[in-house]
This record gives C-alpha cells, sequence and structure tokens, in this order.
C-alpha cells in the first residue's frame, strides 16, 4: 500500500526517527523526495541524506510546510517545547503524530492551536529492524482516515492495531517495553546452553531464532500460547522438565508484574 500525494515529516530523526523513516522509504509507501526532516542534531540529517536521499533541515518549519502528515519524534520532555515552536506552523489540514511515550492526546492538544488533528503511538525499538508492535489511538479532531494513514505507516516497520487512547499505558508497558523483557531471556537461554557445552555464538542464534519462531507460531496459527506449549511437551519428556523449573521460577508472575510496573510508571509519567 502506498500513501498517495502524501509528504511525510519528521522532527527528531534518532533511533525511532530514523527508524520509520528508513521503513516507509523501503516500503515504497512514499518517494524520499516526499520525505522532509528536521533535527538539531545534524551528523542524523546527513546519514539519512547520504543513505536514503531524503530532504533535510536543522529548521523544523521546513519539515512543516512540505508535510502533509508530521511525526514528532522527540522525547517526552521536551515535546510541549517543541510544539510551542511549531503550533502556528500546523494548519487544520495537516495530521500530527506524536510518540512521545507516556504524553495524552488532551495534553497535546492543548499545546496545539484549536481543531489540530493529533494521533497519538506507541511503537516500541523494533521499528529498527521493521518488526515493531504499533499502537494507534485516535485525537478528537482526527478522522478514522488519518488513522487508517497513520496504521500504514507503522505497518511498514512492523504491526499497528488501533486501540483507545485508556489502554494506552498498557500498551507502553506491554509492547513498548516488552523487547527489554525478552533480550534476558534469549541471553539467559544462550547461557544455558553455553554451560551445557554450545559456542557463544550459535547458542545467541538458536534462542534469538527460538523466540522469533514461537511468536510466529502464536501469530500465523492463532491458537492460544497453552496449547502449543502442549504440542511441545511430551509426556516424561525432556521440554516438560525445564517447564516445572520455569513454574518453580515464578516465570508468569514475574513478566505479569513486569508488564504492570511498567504500565503503571506510564501512569505517572501521564500526570
Amino acid at each position: 500500500m502506498i500513501l498517495k500525494d502524501k509528504k511525510i515529516g519528521f522532527i527528531g530523526t534518532g533511533k525511532m526517527g530514523g527508524a520509520l523513516i528508513k521503513g516507509i522509504c523501503s516500503a515504497g509507501l512514499v518517494s524520499p523526495s516526499d520525505v522532509y526532516a528536521s533535527d538539531l542534531y545534524e551528523p542524523f540529517l546527513n546519514e539519512l541524506k547520504k543513505d536514503i536521499g531524503i530532504n533535510i533541515s536543522t529548521e523544523n518549519s521546513m519539515t512543516i510546510n512540505n508535510s502533509d502528515m508530521i511525526v514528532l519524534a522527540v522525547k517526552p520532555q521536551i515535546i510541549k517545547s517543541v510544539i510551542a515552536s511549531i503550533k502556528d506552523d500546523v494548519t487544520e489540514e495537516k495530521i500530527v503524530i506524536s510518540i512521545a511515550a507516556g504524553v495524552k492526546l488532551e495534553d497535546i492538544e492543548k499545546e496545539f492551536n484549536e481543531g489540530t488533528r493529533v494521533i497519538r503511538v506507541m511503537p516500541n525499538i523494533a521499528a529498527t529492524v521493521a518488526e515493531s508492535a504499533s499502537a494507534v489511538s485516535q485525537g478528537s479532531n482526527a478522522s478514522q482516515e488519518d488513522v487508517e494513514d497513520t496504521l500504514t505507516i507503522f505497518n511498514a516497520v512492523g504491526s499497528a492495531i488501533q486501540v483507545p487512547e485508556n489502554i494506552m499505558d498498557a500498551v507502553t508497558g506491554l509492547s513498548g517495553s516488552g523487547p527489554a523483557y525478552i533480550f534476558p531471556v534469549i541471553e539467559a537461554m544462550a547461557d544455558g546452553a553455553v554451560y551445557e557445552g554450545l559456542d557463544r555464538k550459535s547458542a545467541l542464534v538458536l534462542a534469538a531464532q527460538t523466540v522469533i519462531g514461537a511468536a510466529k507460531m502464536v501469530l500465523e496459527t492463532g491458537m492460544h500460547p497453552g496449547e502449543l506449549k502442549d504440542m511441545v511437551t511430551s509426556p516424561a519428556g525432556t521440554t516438560i522438565r525445564g517447564v516445572r523449573v520455569l513454574e518453580e521460577n515464578s516465570i508468569r508472575a514475574a513478566f505479569m508484574n513486569a508488564v504492570i510496573e511498567s504500565s503503571n510508571r506510564s501512569k505517572e509519567l501521564g500526570k
């Protein structure tokens, strides 16, 4: 799918902003000549210009004036100051997409001029390898068509769904923070294999691919994770012994509590 006749701007070209730019250009959603980006850190801009051929500037006004959709890829701590500096350039014809964690639509909208169309998105760091899990929430002035265009952008770097904003903190705790829960799991599984004699490089490849494969089975079969687990655990076999150890160490409670605690922190940041 392409975004016909749309020009997309990015304010902020750090890890997430840069990943989104590379993702939408790689997917062919828009031509690089229709992508505009601004940042105070010129090395990020110059790298994107060299690698992809987008339009760059250190002035946000250039990005806004040339774009139909504007992604605010800035830290939550500075989003208000960024909005204050750009709001008079953002007309009602433009869509503003915020990916600032914990910052509510209501708080974003009140910083802009009345009538500004705002969408809030919670992606995750896996956008850097086009495997992000993203959730999209609709602002009070945004249309469903605006939401669909936003979903198109974020589906270019993974999978995106629409959710009501009142569960966005749960999304933050689950998929926003989730990669950081899985990286130690991959490392620990590899450590176990190294302990048993496998070399480190091979152990990491097998552990990471095992996680990818398990996740793909959940997404593509539509089966409950419990059913899939039962497919692997033969009576008195090797797998059920490993599962028993995980249960003895409260693996489920640990992951549940991680999501809940991260969600609670997201709520705190949004106050």
